[in-house]
């Protein structure tokens, strides 16, 4: 298994150090394996969420190209986005 050098804050020691000594890790190994496990979840789980956000924002601009939207006038901007608002929460 490959080793690596990690420095951490003297609050991340602490914290890794707690972990250990509360018995939900074996060692600071196992302890900081797993967080490298939840930052490879974090990541992917935003490259989701980039993806999903990349195909909104061009079904968006497709729906512009076809003309499939309505134009509201500046004055009726803040009415507009109430409504809105009100849609998503109810």
């Amino acid at each position: 298994m490959p080793t690596r050098n990690v420095n951490l804050t003297d609050e991340q020691d602490a914290f890794v150090e707690a972990m250990v000594k509360s018995g939900k890790y074996q060692n600071a190994s196992e302890a900081m394996r797993d967080a490298v496990r939840a930052l490879q979840r974090r990541w992917q789980e935003d490259e989701l969420k980039l993806e999903v956000l990349r195909k909104l924002v061009q079904d968006g601009i497709d729906d512009l190209d076809r003309g499939r939207f309505t134009e509201i006038a500046i004055q009726d901007l803040d009415a507009a986005l109430g409504a809105l608002a009100e849609d998503d929460a109810g």
